[in-house]
């Protein structure tokens, strides 16, 4: 490798300078292998992600990946460029060199380390170091991780031997691969780079150098950390030694071991002491294994757990990164006795509790950041979270539930094994769970206006979630959205707070019934009525995140609108037993309070006032991921702020020791009541026996072989059909014939990752073929359709005799996807294109597959059939139903849609109100649809208002729905002002009971459709 004199005069230099690590270079009898280039930055690598070998870069947030470039340099210490960056990064973020999954892995085990120059700033941070070793690639490797500190100015080489590494055990292979730094396949290497401080980096010249120690070769492991025990019993602690490339041990390798007396059992009372050798001898095959049995006394007394360390000692072999522990069970306590009332088990556990332990009950960390997993044990962690997209590799239900139970056994280490409760977004199915099934998103459960189905699709999911070990669900959404530009929109079942509350069956579905009896079924999970209170309404340019326009911006309102609008959701949530409740981003600005915009974290007057107190909310809060860092003033003032005005648990992903000893600090100050924290840890404790973790932690994976089924997709299918609305209909176009050929083009036709949107596997979402299902392309070949498809419509259209253009948006969440943001309401280019194309050569329906309504005025009259087919999920089957006829077209607008921009925000209610289709719009291909004038509609009105006065409000839906098909047939696409308001207003009528009524403002809105525009007729 050619080397410049500059680099000569830097290492001299380097050699006078203390080195990173003890360890120094290798050793001078055997200075080994010369060093190998793994990236000089000299443009040899590119700037590309997975699965092509590239450099790239990730963070927690939009916000924090880091900027990188090469860049010139005279001062390089090798060559001419070195890799530079900048970062400002509040959750985490970094960068990665990942080799390409096309070719085969590095070997690096004939080396001692890794080295690299670093230019120091002198700021005292230390940066994380991984290696990716074994797996399929490196996106599915072990992590091995250590850390340099930056505490010097100006280049330096940091050598890093291997031996420094440590296995992590939060992104990983569950149960690893081998758990041993065999360096024989790695993938790269990754930098996390200091999160909360604004900086710049400048690196060069990566190379692996000296010769290898042998230890890497071997190591020691153990079946566990922690090896939980009745009194009584015996613990059986299995040590495994494993090698590289699984050959047989070189040389001997001996594990000393003893019962330490530092633990809190007593020796001689609560264990018998041992101690020992184990010798695996030169020959013992990889694999091979050997057990140390440490055995417990009675003493028949009550007792909260203890531990019992035990020591090891290894020679010949890397030793386990931890001292397993034996912990014997807590016992003969009445908070274990599964036979007393929840209150009661609540009252004795929390009566025993120290302050340290209630604060860690409050305390919930995302799984990436238990870097240290004895830190579960060691803060008493209350609860663990996976955030979008933070998901184990494989990303199995068999790997979720393995890492989960891995991180339960932990909390088994603790006085008195509070089990961990984890969270997670499923919001449209078990969504970060690759080839699960994934429902349409709410606004499509909105369009499909059906409790029980919508109850259907709570109840999958449920059912999904549990069976990988998780018994907390983020979801349901119940936001009002007020404003389409609203990146989170889709996440809303719709605009008027009547559906919302309709559709809340969700609840049940994934709880069971309003009591919490059915918590601790295998199939049901806890649910959250989020974000309370009024994320929907935030307004255009309020938002003050980042580049947000809308979301977590500020909702103004009257308190009357409060009530009717925001609050009312919430209100049936309560009155149907939902277990969490997550408050908002958002601030809320209440005319005449005086207060100005107030953050939702921050609002006891709503949190403690009127959800706990006036409502009677008897769950628990949860904040949202890491949501207490906007509120002002400094960090002490958050967490007393948050916790005075009525959270409970709050999420602090990455910050979690800091929250943790910032609470004790402020009890102890006298600023948070002890009688607050009593409060929030019952709340907590009370959902926890609730859902029987304390009788059975662990996952329940009987009901994992139903993930994805045929059954959970047969709904996850109905739904996508229900949700599908017919806005246009010219000419019958729809439903299509199966001997018609049909000319499919348009970029969301073939695209999963398109359909399911955002938070599907990840937090944003991604276009391609991202998780198990069927695009709408693949469902309408299967329902036998005679189908060519042209992406982009460039194929020739001759001899087709209808075309089907699926457009629409690309993935995207929350305020990420606000319009001002990067994003608009318009179709793409090439989907206009596509569009002009198909409608200009043949009849045409086009689809729009988005999060919200797009804006297609201007070729409605080129289109024939006008479809909203929202984000259907994973089951393109179902879209295929309702275009081939084999179910009806039946969905309703859940939202308005508009004309143009400039209308927004633009609802049912408005009293200027003229879109392009009213809220409740929705035409029908059922092949009778009732027939009428004025005087059908007024005897359906007389006959609703009977139904409404009789309570038979299965027959008022009924009578109401025959007048809007009326209504809507003779309306065809003469949508007026006139028409729209009566229209929207009457299906909110019936959504509220008030069918009679109802039938009579369908009625204005059919009188109107016959007015000629300058003249009164009478009927």
């Amino acid at each position: 490798m050619r080397r410049t004199a500059l680099l000569a005069s830097a290492t001299l230099l380097a050699a006078l300078l203390p080195m990173t690590t003890a360890a120094g270079a290798s050793g001078a009898d055997d200075p080994g292998p010369a060093p190998v280039p793994v990236d000089r930055f000299e443009g040899e690598v590119p700037f590309a992600s997975p699965p092509a070998e590239g450099l790239f870069t990730w963070g927690s947030d939009t916000d924090d990946p880091p900027a990188l470039r090469l860049t010139a340099r005279e001062d390089a210490p090798e060559g001419d460029q070195v890799l530079t960056g900048g970062y400002d990064i509040s959750g985490y973020g970094g960068f990665t060199h990942d080799f390409a999954f096309a070719e085969p892995a590095h070997d690096w085990s004939a080396h001692r380390g890794i080295r690299f120059w670093w230019e120091g700033r002198d700021n005292g941070r230390k940066i994380a170091f991984e290696l990716k070793d074994g797996g399929a690639n490196g996106e599915a490797s072990e992590l091995w991780t250590t850390s340099f500190t930056d505490d010097w100015t100006g280049w330096k080489q940091v050598e890093i031997p291997f031996t420094d590494f440590t296995y992590r055990t939060d992104y990983q292979p569950v149960g690893g691969i081998d758990q041993v730094l065999g360096l024989t396949e790695t993938w790269g290497y990754a930098l996390t780079l200091p999160v909360g401080v604004k900086g710049d980096f400048a690196m060069d010249g990566v190379e692996l150098y000296g010769k290898a120690d042998q230890s890497l070769r071997a190591a020691v492991t153990t079946d566990a950390a922690v090896h939980p025990v009745r009194e009584g019993g015996a613990a059986a602690v299995t040590l495994t030694v494993a090698t590289t490339g699984a050959a047989p041990l070189e040389e001997p390798v001996t594990v000393g071991y003893e019962t330490a007396a530092t633990g809190t059992a007593e020796p001689g009372k609560d264990y018998t002491p041992v101690t020992g050798t184990v010798t695996f001898p030169a020959g013992t095959p990889s694999g091979a294994t050997s057990t140390v049995t440490v055995r417990t006394l009675k003493d028949r007394q009550a007792e909260s757990a203890e531990t019992v360390p035990l020591r090891l000692t290894v020679t010949g072999a890397k030793p386990p990164s931890e001292t397993p522990q034996v912990v014997v069970d807590a016992h003969g306590l009445p908070y274990l006795n599964a036979r007393l009332p929840v209150k009661k088990r609540v009252a004795d556990l929390l009566s025993r509790m120290s302050l340290a332990e209630k604060a860690g009950q409050m305390t919930q960390a995302e799984r990436g950041a238990i870097t240290a997993p004895g830190d579960i044990a060691a803060y008493d962690l209350g609860s663990l979270l996976s955030g979008g997209g933070s998901t184990p590799t494989p990303n199995t239900p068999e790997a979720w539930a393995k890492m989960i139970d891995a991180f339960q056994l932990r909390a088994q280490a603790t006085r008195y094994q509070i089990p961990l409760i984890y969270g997670i977004d499923a919001v449209h199915g078990h969504n970060n769970l690759a080839g699960a099934t994934v429902m349409p998103h709410n606004i499509g459960i909105g369009a499909a206006r059906d409790p029980g189905l919508a109850e259907r699709t709570g109840a999958v999911t449920a059912a999904e979630v549990r069976a990988t070990g998780i018994p907390w669900d983020f979801a349901p959404c119940l936001c009002v959205t007020r404003d389409e530009r609203w990146g989170r929109s889709y996440e809303a079942y719709g605009e008027d707070p009547a559906l919302v509350q309709a559709m809340e069956t969700v609840i049940q579905g994934l709880q069971g019934r309003a009591s919490g009896a059915d918590l601790k079924d295998d199939d049901k999970v806890l649910a959250t009525a989020k974000h309370f209170v009024g994320d929907g309404g935030t307004a255009y340019g309020s938002s003050t995140t980042g580049t947000y326009t809308v979301d977590q911006g500020v909702t103004k309102v009257t308190r009357q609108e409060l009530e009717a609008v925001h609050l009312a959701p919430f209100r049936t949530a309560v009155d149907r037993g939902v277990a969490t409740v997550m408050p908002s981003y958002s601030s809320l600005d209440i005319a005449g309070d005086g207060q100005g915009p107030v953050k939702m974290h921050a609002r006891a007057d709503l949190l403690n006032g009127v959800l706990k107190g006036r409502m009677g909310f008897d769950g628990f809060v949860i904040s949202d991921w890491a949501a207490i860092d906007q509120l002002p003033g400094d960090y002490a003032s958050d967490v007393r702020t948050s916790v005075n005005a009525g959270l409970d648990m709050i999420m602090v992903p990455y910050a979690y020791k800091d929250f943790h000893a910032t609470l004790l600090d402020e009890v102890e100050a006298g600023r948070v009541s002890e009688r607050r924290i009593d409060d929030a840890v019952s709340r907590i404790l009370t959902q926890k026996f609730r859902l029987g973790l304390f009788e059975k932690p662990y996952a329940d994976t009987s009901g994992a072989s139903a993930i994805g089924s045929a059954g959970h997709r047969a709904v996850a299918r109905q739904a996508a059909a229900e949700s599908q609305v017919l806005l246009k209909n010219s000419g019958g176009v729809l439903p299509l014939r199966k001997n018609q050929k049909v000319y499919v083009a348009g970029s969301n036709a073939d695209d999963i990752g398109n359909q399911t949107g955002g938070w599907t596997i990840t937090w944003q979402g991604a276009s391609g073929d991202i998780t198990q299902g069927t695009t709408i392309l693949e469902g309408m070949e299967k329902a036998g359709g005679d189908v060519t498809y042209s992406k982009d419509a460039s194929a020739s259209t001759d001899g087709y005799d209808v075309g089907v253009v699926v457009v629409g948006e690309t993935p995207y969440a929350e305020g990420v996807g606000d319009v001002g943001n990067g994003n608009d309401l318009e179709l793409t280019a090439a989907d206009r294109a596509a569009v002009d194309r198909v409608c200009a050569a043949m009849k045409c329906a086009v689809l729009i597959v988005s999060g919200r309504p797009q804006l297609i005025g201007d070729r409605l009259g080129d289109i024939d059939a006008l479809v909203a087919s929202w984000l259907p999920g994973t089951e393109g089957d179902g879209v295929a139903d309702v275009l081939y006829g084999r179910r009806p077209f039946t969905g309703q607008l859940p939202v308005t849609w508009p004309k143009s921009q400039a209308q927004l925000p633009i609802n049912v209610g408005d009293a200027a109100y003229d879109p392009q289709y009213p809220y409740g719009w929705g035409l029908t291909t059922l092949s009778h649809l009732p027939q009428g004038g004025v005087a059908t509609l007024k005897g359906l009105a007389v006959a609703a208002a009977v139904a409404e006065r009789a309570g038979a409000d299965e027959a008022g839906r009924t009578l109401v729905g025959k007048a809007r098909l009326i209504v809507q047939q003779k309306v065809g696409q003469a949508v007026t002002a006139a028409v729209a308001k009566p229209f929207a207003d009457a299906d909110h009528l019936l959504l509220t009971g008030r069918y009679g009524k109802a039938v009579e403002l369908l009625t204005a809105a059919y009188r109107a459709a016959s007015w000629p525009p300058h003249s009164r007729l009478s009927e």
